[in-house]
């Protein structure tokens, strides 16, 4: 193989990038983002970034010059992908352009997910750091009341930093708890605890019918509600989840299936063409989280270069998130019907420490502000969870 295209230049694209170079690959290395800033990280967009504790958008890099220097890739930044060859290998770009390669990594994440109709002025997602600038910007302007859409993750970690800022903050989320299907219902319902003790009100059971504004495309003034209550808003950010960049596959040839299919190995049908972070359906699960993709990239690349799947992604899932100064932490893989079990500190000081059960044994584990004690167990469950060699 004497060159690799990867598709997507943010978190999962450079870490294959990374593993290329670190497995041997010496080949043409080409890196295609449709942003035009070269990879930054982007969990601090709805925390410290959006708060303005991170001000300076530098230290979101998540390389500096000297390692970009060592990837000695080309960069075309700002630059789409809008379709994929395979049996030609080439990637078409936009402007009619074309790029000729021997392997590629798709990488090109996803993208918020948004309500039908129109979106008035002052009505946000949250994914690239354009849209971080944006909010930010209307944060800083004084008071104003805002309403999130969805209650998940970046959703509560939006609402919390909206609330650190000083705003009137209302979460509107359509199931009856946000969080439950991460964390089942008992332990989703103490982390959305989280928003009362900020004085953040939580709408839960309810969906919203439509966005109001000012007339004539002018600025957001509320949200109404399934249910038809109408909550004055100046600014709105949705957060109801994402979906994976693979429009521009279609009719390429790949099975697309909420992501691009591939085995565990994060390899497609094409043994030349793998996928990586929120794009891949990695063994038929998308993992929408940080830890996956840079992990996902290493065996990913591995399989690139030997032509077939040599290696599987298999590590334990984990994911955090920051709210209210409270830090959530999971990690392991979580049925329905475990049992959740407090084994340090209390949910009244929202710091402990807690397994899931099943059957005597731990499959997963979650804290709240307990750092040390969770990642000494989540070592041990992966210890534990590691298929056995012989």
């Amino acid at each position: 193989m004497k060159s690799v295209a990867v598709i997507g230049a943010s978190l999962a694209g450079l870490y294959a990038a990374r593993a290329l170079r670190a497995q041997g690959f010496d080949g043409r290395l080409v890196i295609v983002g449709e942003e035009h800033h070269r990879p930054y990280d982007r969990p601090p967009l709805s925390k410290d970034f959006l708060t303005g504790a991170t001000a300076d958008q530098g230290q979101l890099a998540l390389a500096d010059a000297e390692e970009i220097a060592e990837l000695d890739a080309e960069w075309l930044l700002g630059t789409r992908a809008t379709g994929l060859d395979l049996h030609g290998r080439t990637v078409l770009l936009d402007g009619g352009r074309s790029l000729a390669t021997d392997g590629v990594v798709l990488a090109t994440g996803a993208t918020p997910r948004r309500l039908p109709g129109p979106a008035p002025t002052g009505t946000h997602t949250l994914r690239t750091l354009e849209d971080a600038q944006a909010l930010r910007a209307e944060l800083t302007r004084g008071p104003v009341r805002v309403v999130v859409i969805g209650g998940g993750f970046i959703g509560a970690e939006v609402a919390s930093s909206c609330a650190r800022l000083g705003h009137d903050v209302t979460v509107v989320e359509a199931a009856p708890l946000p969080l439950v299907p991460q964390l089942g219902d008992t332990m989703a319902g103490i982390c959305s605890a989280l928003h009362a003790d900020h004085g953040v009100t939580l709408l839960t059971g309810t969906g919203v019918a439509r966005l109001h504004d000012g007339g004539a495309g002018n600025r957001v003034t509320g949200v109404e509600l399934a249910d038809g209550r109408l909550l004055p808003a100046e600014v709105v950010v949705i957060g109801i989840g994402v979906r994976p960049n693979t429009a521009w596959l279609e009719g390429s040839g790949l099975p697309l299936d909420d992501g691009v299919c591939c085995d565990a190995g994060g390899v497609t049908p094409q043994p030349h063409i793998v996928a990586v972070g929120d794009v891949a359906r990695v063994d038929g699960i998308r993992a929408e989280h940080w830890t996956s993709a840079t992990e996902q990239a290493a065996v990913a690349a591995q399989n690139l270069l030997a032509g077939g799947t040599v290696a599987t992604h298999r590590s334990l899932p984990y994911f955090w998130s920051d709210q209210y100064g409270v830090r959530i932490q999971f990690a392991g893989r979580r049925l329905p019907t475990d049992t959740p079990r407090i084994v340090e500190g209390s949910p009244d000081d929202r710091s402990f420490l807690a397994c899931y059960e099943r059957d005597g044994r731990t499959t997963a584990v979650l804290a709240l502000n307990r750092p040390r004690p969770f990642m000494r167990l989540r070592r041990e469950l992966a210890r534990a969870t590691q298929p056995v060699t012989t």
